[in-house]
């Protein structure tokens, strides 16, 4: 949690933005975050990664359009946009196996209409994977 002391400095920003690494740190993150009350997403031991991830992906799209405004050969454009596609199932299959391992699964522990609510919502996110 951010809070600001009397002079104006943010304390704990440090701690929310740095990714745990590790199942000890993870495991320690979970347990501060539970005596805290806060929920960290699934994906955030990996969140570096997946940022990662994602910024080659921006880059490939610009090459994409580049490849567009350069008018490379067809099958060279459509080669890459399938190279593209895989790259985003496979930060969406990485975030929903988090998203099961973690969210999903605390609510089921936890019980009551939560793990309900998170297993249709996984659900209904799995329907829309399948679809596009």
């Amino acid at each position: 949690m951010t809070t600001i002391d009397p002079t104006g400095a943010v304390a704990g920003a440090a701690e929310a933005e740095a990714p745990v690494t590790g199942a000890a740190e993870a495991g320690a993150a979970e347990a501060a975050a539970a005596e805290n009350h806060e929920h960290h997403h699934g994906y955030i031991t990996d969140k570096s990664r997946y940022l990662a991830r994602l910024k080659r992906i921006e880059g490939q799209a610009r090459g994409l359009h580049r490849m567009v405004d350069e008018e490379k050969y067809c099958i060279d454009i459509l080669t890459q946009i399938s190279a593209l596609k895989s790259a985003l199932d496979g930060v969406a299959m990485g975030l929903l196996d988090d998203h099961l391992q973690h969210c999903v699964l605390d609510a089921a522990r936890a019980g009551g209409s939560e793990g309900e609510e998170k297993l249709q919502e996984a659900s209904a996110a799995i329907a829309r994977l399948v679809r596009s």
